[in-house]
């Protein structure tokens, strides 16, 4: 909205007095400029309305009154009592301020577009999903199959329309990988469908199986938004892929503001996530959130780096797998399940040892930096 502000502004005062008095306003044209304005927009509105957010969800007795599945499978009861009536559905005021943020700040383009129509969706899903929790009192919530048929289908819309459009054909068709200046596989549409489903998809519910503790999701989140902050900028900027020869995409700049806002709603809500949390993001957010970051790694062509850069999704996602998968095979051969970690998803396990809930948080921290400094290496190591 502002940068079509000043556009009409400059219109209108061109050529008489009162253009120098506006010429000021000509740094809207700049995504660098527009991206710091989101980030510091995005805080403010978190932190002017996080309290209201948090007592209007309280009036709504919208709270996590029941334990959810990773607790009830592995039986950590020592910290559930203290998070019983804590507001969930915190995600709410994440996507709101992330919304009005970037429409607020960007230019808005079809990949913008894209981005928060899928963010909408997502939310919705996980609105749905946290609601049907609280209102039957039980973990359950909305089917897995039906979670999945949503996911899915939002992705495989989202890829049948970038491989429609001969603008952005080319991020389904060919695919890249990290560490490669060139794509490995060009004119295989169902393969570059596929990866953008799963890349959309898992990415989604990596960061929902992510949001365990307090702070721990939308800390990784934060980490692996800068990533993309970079990521998009460069890839929306023509010289600058050129030089580091990695994909250019028209109009993926104006991602960059996108996730600036994401940086700064994540730090507005971060601050009452933080231990002891004030309020859950829920599946209202992680499942938005996760979506957003693939579905930025797909308009980019940089899905695989995702991989890389949110590691600890990936971590989360895979122990999950794992433990579900040798507990079946198990109870099929011996008749009886065995796990291979205490608990899943694997930060469970490290509370299940005995490390302090901060504990875990920090140092999934450090390792969600690691793995982003090694995405972000990618640019150069070609």
């Amino acid at each position: 909205m502002f940068f079509y502000l000043w556009q009409y502004l400059a219109k209108q005062t061109a050529g008489t007095a009162w253009e120098p008095t506006f010429s000021g306003l000509r740094l809207f044209r700049y995504i660098t400029f527009r991206s710091a304005g989101a980030a510091v927009t995005a805080l403010l509105l978190s932190w002017l309305f996080g309290p209201r957010v948090i007592n209007w969800l309280k009036e709504l007795n919208f709270g996590q009154n029941y334990r959810d599945r990773a607790e009830e499978a592995g039986n950590l009861t020592a910290r559930g009592p203290k998070k019983f009536g804590t507001p969930t559905m915190g995600g709410l005021m994440i996507v709101t301020t992330l919304i009005v943020t970037t429409l607020l700040w960007a230019q808005w383009n079809a990949l913008v577009v894209l981005t928060l129509l899928s963010v909408v969706v997502l939310s919705w899903l996980g609105f749905y999903d946290d609601y049907m929790k609280i209102t039957k009192a039980t973990s359950g919530g909305a089917k897995s199959h039906v979670k999945l048929w949503v996911q899915g289908a939002l992705a495989l819309g989202i890829g049948l329309y970038l491989w429609y459009l001969p603008s952005t054909k080319r991020l389904i068709t060919d695919v890249m990988v990290p560490f490669y200046k060139f794509p490995v596989v060009k004119g295989m549409g169902i393969v570059g469908l596929i990866i953008t489903m799963l890349t959309i998809v898992g990415s989604s519910n990596a960061v929902n199986l992510t949001d365990g503790l307090d702070g721990l999701a939308i800390g990784c989140t934060l980490i692996v938004s800068f990533v993309f902050l970079i990521l998009t900028y460069l890839a929306g900027n023509v010289k600058a892929a050129a030089y580091l020869q990695i994909p250019f995409v028209a109009g993926a700049g104006e991602l960059t503001v996108f996730c600036a806002a994401m940086i700064g709603g994540g730090l507005g809500f971060l601050w009452y996530n933080c231990h002891p949390a004030q309020v859950f993001m829920g599946d209202t957010g992680s499942l938005a959130l996760g979506g957003a970051l693939g579905i930025i790694a797909v308009l980019i062509h940089q899905p695989l780096v995702l991989v890389i850069a949110g590691g600890v999704f990936v971590m989360e996602a895979v122990s999950v797998i794992l433990q579900t998968s040798y507990f079946r095979y198990t109870r099929k051969r011996f008749g009886a399940g065995k796990r291979l970690f205490l608990m899943a998803p694997i930060h469970h396990h490290f509370e299940k040892k005995n490390w302090h809930e901060t504990q875990v948080v920090i140092r999934f921290y450090i390792l969600c930096v690691l793995f982003a400094v090694v995405a972000l290496s990618s640019l150069k190591i070609r």
